[in-house]
């Protein structure tokens, strides 16, 4: 490990959201020092600057069925969240790390996200940057993970931090709002309208279904927009349709699309779940926003909407409207946000702005190696 050496940074497939931030981030240190990045699947990763280099890992998480069938019950240690014994593709992927650890001597290894890599960076000298996300996250295997760390990223601004938060994680944690979240392109109302065809004054409501989970179901926005005739509601994304809907004329689903800035840009409303890159860019186009989330680990969404709706960000419910009059109430208390306010959530600059702090980090650290002499030991 180094002063010059390269920064690697392991991420997560699942979602979109961890390698957005982490092209982001990549893409402006790699100006100043050589990125590597691991990934289970380098096809999610949007463009990439030529210089930085993509090493793919057999996944952490996947069985490929050599697995060792015995062990498979066996308890995990209250200290990691996912070290199942006899899997060869996890001993490949730890094998392939440690290598590149020894060969290329690291000044940093970042984690987005994995406790149990954070260790191993850890177990084997290398200062380490854990990617902290919302949640219930004061188990014991997150909090090594943290506590080991030398720094914390957080992918969203300082004002959106969970009040439960350690002081102790706080002063080391870079708030890096909204990174790796296109903020800057979003077009006026009228513009985005007359780009996607829509009526340029009627109102539109738009629902979000972001790439993590499995769908939006397709019912309760069936109540909502019967409620109103006069609106026009539109989907984007993956919508689960149940046999006993009877969906009215005015809701519209249109599918995984292309630019979903220009649709949020056209909407005078929007309904969506909370993962933090559909989250960000609806806080960047700034809008009356009803926030319902979805399950996921350690109740990440549900910890993001409550801090959303302390800060009057958003309309939060933690289950779907089930009569029109839920949906009213909704809509009141999303007509109360200040859209301005949730702008200023958001950071264009986050990504240089990490890179700077990763890079003042790596120097900070490695200072003064190598003008200590060895240690003498006496028998």
């Amino acid at each position: 490990m180094s002063l010059e050496g390269p920064i690697g940074y392991f991420v997560h497939h699942q979602g979109r959201g961890h390698a957005e931030r982490a092209a982001a981030i990549a893409n402006e240190v790699v100006g100043s020092r050589e990125v590597t990045l691991f990934c289970a699947r380098p096809d999610i990763f949007p463009e990439l600057d030529d210089r930085i280099e993509v090493i793919a890992l057999p996944s952490l998480f996947e069985p490929t069925g050599k697995e060792a069938p015995a062990m498979a019950a066996l308890p995990m240690p209250h200290t990691v969240h996912c070290a199942p014994l006899g899997w060869p593709s996890i001993t490949s992927a730890c094998a392939r790390l440690t290598q590149w650890f020894s060969n290329r001597r690291p000044a940093l290894f970042v984690t987005d996200v994995s406790a149990e890599l954070a260790h191993l960076a850890r177990l084997c000298s290398v200062p380490h940057v854990a990617v902290i996300q919302h949640g219930e996250r004061s188990d014991a295997g997150h909090m090594s993970a943290y506590e080991s760390a030398v720094g914390i990223l957080a992918p969203y601004a300082e004002q959106l931090e969970q009040s439960d938060r350690p002081a102790t994680l706080r002063k080391k944690t870079h708030y890096a709002a909204a990174v790796g979240v296109e903020s800057r392109a979003f077009p006026s109302k009228e513009e985005a309208r007359r780009k996607l065809g829509l009526d340029p004054d009627r109102d539109i409501v738009l629902v979000i279904a972001g790439g993590g989970g499995e769908g939006t179901p397709g019912t309760p926005l069936t109540l909502g927009a019967r409620a109103e005739p006069t609106a026009h509601w539109i989907t984007i994304g993956q919508v689960r349709s149940e046999w006993h809907e009877t969906p009215p004329g005015n809701l519209e689903h249109k599918g995984w699309v292309d630019n979903p800035a220009d649709w949020m840009a056209a909407a005078d409303r929007v309904v969506s779940s909370c993962g933090n890159t559909t989250a960000h860019m609806v806080l960047a186009a700034g809008k009356p926003w009803i926030v319902i989330p979805e399950w996921r680990y350690f109740d990440e969404q549900y910890c993001k909407a409550e801090v959303l709706d302390r800060e009057g960000l958003a309309a939060v419910s933690r289950q779907w409207p089930s009569q029109p009059a839920a949906w009213d109430r909704l809509w009141s208390a999303a007509s109360l946000v200040d859209v301005e306010r949730q702008r200023r959530a958001v950071d264009p600059d986050a990504a240089r702005c990490a890179a700077l702090w990763l890079e003042g980090l790596a120097e900070d650290l490695w200072q003064g190696t190598g003008s200590q002499p060895a240690l003498e030991i006496v028998a």
